[in-house]
Formats: C-alpha cells, sequence, structure tokens
C-alpha cells in the first residue's frame, strides 16, 4: 500500500513540471529570468543606497545523537553538532558602479530579447498544446 503512495506522489511530481511547450519555454527564458531578478536587485540597491550581503555562520549545539532510540542498557549520548545560519547585513555600494552594473543587465536583456523569442516560437511550433 505505501508503494503505491509513492507512486501516485511521484506521478503527480512529474505532472506539475509542466508540460513539454511549457518545459521548453522555460528553459528558454531562463537566461532573461535571471537577468530580471538581478536587473529587480540592482534597482533596489540603487533606490536603498545600500545592498544586501549574505553569508553563513556556523555555530554548535548539543543534540542527542542517538537517533531517538531509548536503549535501557546505553545512556542517552550528546554530540556537539554544527547548525548553519544564514545572516544579512547591509553593505555600503558604489552608486556609479551599480548603474554601470544595472546599464550592463538591461543592454544584455535587450539583446537576449530577440533570440529568446524566436526560441520560444520553436518551442510552440515542436509542442504545440492538445
Amino acid at each position: 500500500m505505501r508503494t503505491a503512495y509513492l507512486i501516485a506522489a511521484f506521478v503527480l511530481m512529474v505532472a506539475a513540471c509542466g508540460t513539454k511547450q511549457e518545459q521548453c519555454i522555460r528553459t528558454a527564458t531562463r537566461e532573461i529570468r535571471t537577468l530580471d531578478h538581478l536587473t529587480a536587485e540592482a534597482e533596489a540597491n540603487l533606490a536603498r543606497g545600500y545592498a544586501y550581503e549574505e553569508r553563513e555562520i556556523v555555530r554548535h549545539v548539543w543534540q542527542r545523537c542517538d537517533n531517538g532510540l531509548f536503549d535501557p542498557g546505553h545512556p542517552r549520548r550528546m554530540c556537539f553538532e554544527p547548525v548553519f545560519d544564514t545572516v544579512r547585513r547591509p553593505v555600503a555600494i558604489d552608486p556609479a558602479a551599480e548603474t554601470r552594473k544595472l546599464d550592463g543587465l538591461k543592454a544584455r536583456r535587450a539583446a537576449l530579447v530577440g533570440p529568446v523569442s524566436a526560441r520560444i516560437e520553436s518551442c510552440r511550433v515542436t509542442y504545440p498544446e492538445s
């Protein structure tokens, strides 16, 4: 019975990935989406006057390391385990450099619009929706 649930979950997960046409279009527009994300981030940095830097810090905490199993003959064990946290902190930006970066991102996106539109049309022709 459990296998049937796993198979059903897998089928639903694969079906959620989209049709062949949607997958093709998603692949074709991946770089444009990345450029849009970076452009929005650069615009927000300029509007705020600073950027955010994310760093991962490590701290250690005592945790049970006996897998939660209780054996009367053996005491519970504790281990000093690392825990990773991501912290954001503001950092200064050079507004001129950020503006140049933003202009470069917009120029790159404008250059990609034509080829990506052609790839999207190719996806629609190759994988027509029923």
